[in-house]
């Protein structure tokens, strides 16, 4: 009932680990190799015998739709290389494929990689399981899933987790990464920017393409973020949300958090504070209220930081590890320590369990009790 199609490049550290995750089930694996020079195809064709080549041009969606047409079962889940399966429920999967052939499956993914010697880890809920008839691919690269008719679908949440490594990189692969994804955004806006000039306005085409925008603007925002070029990354966030945007998507929700990280690494603190403005909008999430703290913690407005760290822990649920817990409480211990108050200070290290950098800060002042 259900295709695995994944697209690869001199993948073979990863590709063996990505489907050894999958034997365990009944479903087809179908791999597009599109250029390895490696032992990437040789590896795939150890689990499945659908490994197919296909040339490189520039497209993810091409490559990605390419693979979904090699799929024989009518419905198929796509995943990456560097991606493995963690839960399923199958049962379940396929009841819902049955009850919503009209909608798209979105899958839980868990981004885990190591940033300042710390392990962090952040999840998302990402379109991955339809009809291969119904659905495809659009978009050369930060590829989205369309209905081929064209129409607006709905979407459930499929009982899949999935763990993802691909942003574990050193700085310097993170830097070409981010590079070869900045090309072929840029060349996505600039045909967008092109045929938006060629519609005429408040038609459907036209509206459509100033739907689109405002997603790649964001795609090259985070690629600038990813590269470290931060005041680069605001201006193009800065440029997405200038449209009129639902604020419950949850690019929209990534992008509005990103740019405030972006703002604090690029010393725009107090530029920062505007996000005041747009609090109420967001205020049920616990990584904006987070960052609200950080905003405040970094304009020195001491007071309000601590308010929105705790507010930020008492959300069951957050997208970055942490910030509903440990990490919202360590910096409120760093607060208090900074302002003299020490017990204050280590009763919230204490909150932060095994937290790492907690342990040492509690470990120094004890030690100077």
């Amino acid at each position: 009932m259900l295709s695995v199609c994944i697209i690869v490049k001199n993948e073979e550290k990863n590709i063996a680990r990505c489907l050894q995750c999958l034997k365990p089930y009944d479903f087809e694996i179908v791999v597009v190799d599109t250029g390895s020079t490696d032992r990437t195809g040789e590896i795939a064709s150890q689990y499945t015998d659908k490994v197919y080549e296909f040339a490189w041009r520039d497209d993810f969606a091409l490559a990605k739709n390419y693979a979904i047409s090699k799929a024989q079962q009518p419905y198929v889940m796509v995943i990456d290389s560097d991606e493995f399966l963690e839960e399923i429920d199958t049962e379940k999967l396929y009841h819902l494929l049955k009850e919503y052939p009209e909608k798209v499956g979105r899958i839980r993914r868990k981004n885990i990689f190591t940033r300042n010697q710390q392990e962090q880890e952040n999840q998302e809920w990402i379109n991955r399981i339809f009809s291969k008839e119904r659905f495809c691919y659009e978009g050369r690269i930060h590829e989205q899933v369309v209905a081929k008719d064209g129409s607006e679908y709905k979407t459930y949440q499929a009982p899949v987790v999935i763990a993802h490594t691909g942003y574990d990189l050193t700085p310097k692969e993170r830097k070409k990464k981010a590079e070869r994804n900045f090309l072929l955004l840029q060349q996505e806006l600039q045909c967008l920017e092109k045929e938006k000039e060629e519609r005429e306005k408040d038609t459907t085409e036209y509206q459509k393409i100033e739907e689109q925008i405002p997603y790649i603007l964001y795609q090259l925002g985070k690629s600038c973020y990813m590269a470290e070029q931060y005041r680069e990354a605001c201006e193009y966030f800065s440029r997405g949300l200038s449209y009129d945007l639902n604020p419950k998507l949850e690019y929209v929700i990534d992008m509005v958090e990103t740019y405030g990280y972006a703002l604090l690494n690029s010393n725009q603190a107090q530029t920062a504070l505007f996000f005041e403005n747009i609090y109420e909008a967001f205020q049920d999430s616990a990584d904006f209220q987070f960052l609200m703290g950080l905003i405040y913690m970094n304009n020195a407005c001491f007071e309000q930081a601590i308010q929105e760290f705790e507010k930020a822990t008492q959300h069951k649920e957050c997208r970055n590890k942490g910030t509903n817990s440990y990490s919202a409480y360590y910096n409120i211990g760093v607060i208090y320590e900074c302002l003299g108050k020490k017990e204050e200070a280590v009763c919230y290290y204490k909150k932060c369990g095994d937290y790492e950098p907690a342990k040492k800060r509690m470990s120094e002042i004890t030690g100077r009790i």
